[in-house]
């Protein structure tokens, strides 16, 4: 329940949450907002050397929608393990001449000729994960490139040609070679170990390369002078299509994409889903992006005393933990693409049942909660889906100077996604995010694959609005499934224990989904450690440390304040002239 004295801000909140999720795709709006006064521009991501991208963009006057460009281009350069023009992507964009946020979806989509058991074997069991994501079967229609395209069309301010000047640059002359790269590229994950791997890796020698080490990509900045000069869409037609056709269909297990597929895929320009949470407002994309799952778990903690406590107290970890696992029960049954599927978003986030799913939060955490009953779950029927989200991806943030802000989080799937590559970059895995098994118990699965279907997706990126309408924070994570824990734990820092945003994202990360606490144990105090176990929360070291927040908090004079996980190599640069 609301508390009484709350309401009528969070009727004003409401009221802003609807006009910041209003949005007409391509025509003018006669509402307007003028831009923060002094807006300081700047970049956070998971490179440098895509950090400096995107700021030679700002620095040229750009928009936000183009720097998003300029260091997407970058990333699948220098961080291939994460994301890359062959995978997908979901972006917020807040408008400050309209006021507007607006979701953008660029998930991949399955081909024509898929089919549910497109990831069972013969005698009907799922393929081993490795088989499974270096498949041809595993790759989709990618969507990142096309929905920059759209992105830039509708808030771009720069040419889309000037874009790619820095990326294609760095792959021409070489670039030190990152230490994460470097490690992924030289471990034996399958994909690491595969011929194209091998060879966009190899030094003269033969050997693979090192941190520090120059490494060039002839091959890739080819490719984007191909964008550059013939636009997003070209990446989808011949002969770039061509050539990711007839990489998907090459054995082993080869996948069915034709170009009709490519041609036929579409970016989304949705409203996103905006709701209250304390005195703000938090937006996040639609399904099939796991949004809805974000926004249910703090309504959850919003009903709690978890802000009065801290991050030194037990309890409020508890709180987190018990509030993830009653979400995560609700996201894998009911979440997948609302193309599709009738995903219940209103019963999910009704205040009603958001209050029965708090109350079995007990004093201590019982078995691995099942989901429930949402108002309008047409989806109440469907079975549990048990599908194994990869840790890779990577998210930014950018901020102009006119005040418009990007959230985008980017994704290939798993480290190089299916390990195949074209053109110098990989291509996605991501049709493995669908449910391996399309019944399960006898009842089929809301995130079965089918023709058309875009996977249901753990990335979020997030806009927090303040009862204004203005951004007050943007931010997100890769990592898979657990993005929603990095999220929501980023969250409760910044706005419950007002912490400043880069504290928030140092917080000791905690994933509670099933019967599993992950994460990392050796960063909680003893005594927080000992009082969970108590409370039936063992927490196990060897998930959550991959976490890789970036974002930013706007104050109402135009300064900005930005932040980087320190888990991975990233930074938060302004764009100084």
């Amino acid at each position: 329940m609301i508390a009484p004295r709350l309401r009528p801000s969070l009727i004003l909140l409401l009221v802003a949450a609807s006009a910041a999720c209003r949005h007409a795709p391509v025509e003018p709006t006669d509402v307007s907002k003028p831009a923060l006064p002094s807006v300081v521009a700047g970049v956070s991501a998971a490179n440098p050397i895509a950090v400096e991208a995107g700021l030679a963009v700002l620095r040229a006057g750009g928009s936000a929608a183009d720097a998003a460009v300029a260091v997407q281009a970058s990333l699948g350069l220098v961080e291939p393990q994460s994301s890359g023009l062959g995978g997908g992507a979901f972006l917020l964009h807040y408008s400050a001449a309209t006021g507007r946020v607006t979701a953008y979806d660029g998930r991949e989509a399955a081909p024509a000729g898929a089919t549910p058991d497109m990831f069972l074997d013969e005698q009907g069991n799922p393929l081993p994960y490795a088989d499974a994501v270096t498949s041809g079967r595993s790759t989709g229609a990618p969507g990142a490139i096309a929905m920059l395209g759209l992105v830039h069309a509708e808030h771009g301010q720069l040419p889309w040609s000037s874009l790619f000047d820095a990326s294609i640059r760095a792959a021409e002359d070489g670039y030190a070679v990152p230490k994460r790269l470097a490690r992924f590229a030289n471990s034996d994950f399958r994909q690491a170990t595969l011929p194209d791997a091998k060879a966009l890796f190899a030094r003269p020698d033969g050997t693979t390369v090192q941190a520090g080490d120059v490494l060039r990509n002839p091959a890739y900045a080819a490719t984007l002078r191909t964008l550059a000069s013939r636009g997003s869409r070209a990446l989808l037609e011949p002969p770039l299509g061509d050539e990711i056709v007839a990489r998907v269909r090459a054995e082993p297990k080869p996948g069915v994409l034709t170009n009709a597929d490519l041609a036929e895929y579409q970016p989304r320009a949705r409203e996103p889903l905006c709701r209250p949470y304390r005195v703000y407002v938090v937006c996040v994309p639609p399904p099939p992006s796991s949004g809805v799952a974000l926004l249910q778990m703090l309504a959850m903690l919003e009903g709690t005393d978890i802000a009065s406590r801290g991050p030194a107290d037990a309890q409020a970890w508890f709180l987190f933990a018990e509030a993830s696992r009653l979400m995560y029960a609700d996201r894998d049954q009911f979440v997948a693409d609302d193309a599709f599927v009738a995903v219940p978003v209103d019963g999910l986030l009704d205040p009603a049942y958001v209050a029965s799913r708090r109350a079995l939060i007990g004093e201590r955490a019982g078995p691995a909660p099942a989901a429930g009953d949402p108002p309008d779950a047409r989806t109440s029927g469907y079975g549990r889906d048990a599908t194994h989200e990869a840790a890779g991806t990577s998210h930014f943030v950018v901020v102009d100077a006119r005040g418009d802000v990007v959230s985008m989080t980017t994704s290939v799937e798993s480290l190089f996604g299916s390990g195949r590559a074209v053109g110098g970059f990989f291509l996605n895995n991501q049709l493995t995010d669908f449910s391996y098994r399309p019944v399960e118990n006898g009842r089929p699965v809301a995130n079965a694959v089918a023709p058309g279907k875009r996977p249901r997706s753990s990335m979020t990126p997030v806009i927090v609005l303040r009862s204004d309408g203005r951004p007050y924070a943007a931010l997100g994570s890769p990592g898979g499934s657990a993005i929603l824990a990095y999220n929501a734990k980023a969250l409760v820092g910044l706005i419950d224990w007002s912490l400043p945003l880069q504290q928030a994202f140092e917080l000791p990360n905690l994933i509670a989904r099933g019967d599993s606490f992950g994460g990392e144990a050796g960063k909680f105090p003893a005594d927080v450690l000992q009082s969970l176990a108590e409370r039936g929360v063992v927490v196990k070291p060897g998930r959550g440390e991959e976490s890789g927040l970036h974002g930013v908090v706007l104050e109402p004079g135009g300064s900005v304040t930005g932040a980087a996980d320190p888990r991975r190599e990233g930074v938060w640069l302004r764009a100084e002239p």
